[in-house]
């Protein structure tokens, strides 16, 4: 499998996106760019990593500006891999809007799972595709942040992004 990637930089950090022939595969987070391309040398060993072309920018364009304003509707293709759990709890957290945020234990109550708040939390933490399937808008119930793959300063950011914009509108 061919892998086109691209680093970006972000309000977030840098930003590596990675698109196979059928749409964005994961978006991934850190102050470094070197960690990202070894975190997507990891996840898919078997891969060829490309440097992106023209239209596969234009693409982690749209990424990095859903990043800079979550309110925007992106319409990306996407290639999403996870176990039929994951791909419904990523269905879930889709749904919950820019500016709002809702506890492991409220996904676990929509996907029909009330008792799989673990695995829902686990299912954020495998989440590769940051911003696209937004985990960040996952809390405790006691309103804590809980945790987040890509740094907590990431998740809080992007909640006060999200906030401060709700309240503009």
């Amino acid at each position: 499998m061919t892998l086109f990637f691209s680093l970006n930089d972000s309000s977030l950090g840098h930003v590596l996106v990675a698109q196979s022939p059928l749409g964005v595969l994961a978006v991934m987070l850190d102050d470094k760019t070197e960690p990202l391309v070894l975190e997507l040398q990891n996840h898919f060993p078997q891969a060829q990593l490309v440097a992106a072309d023209r239209d596969q920018e234009r693409i982690a364009s749209e990424v990095i500006s859903l990043i800079e304003d979550p309110y925007i509707q992106p319409t990306l293709p996407l290639d999403i891999h996870g176990t039929p759990f994951q791909l419904q709890v990523w269905r879930a957290l889709q749904n919950i809007p820019p500016g709002k945020t809702v506890s492991y234990n409220e996904i676990a109550q929509q996907i029909d799972s009330p008792r799989a708040v673990r695995a829902v939390a686990n299912a954020c933490a495998a989440n590769k595709l940051a911003v696209i399937i937004p985990c960040h808008r996952v809390i405790r119930s006691d309103g804590s942040l809980g945790g987040y793959r890509w740094g907590m300063e990431r998740k809080q950011k992007m909640l006060e992004i999200e906030h401060h914009r709700a309240h503009l509108s």
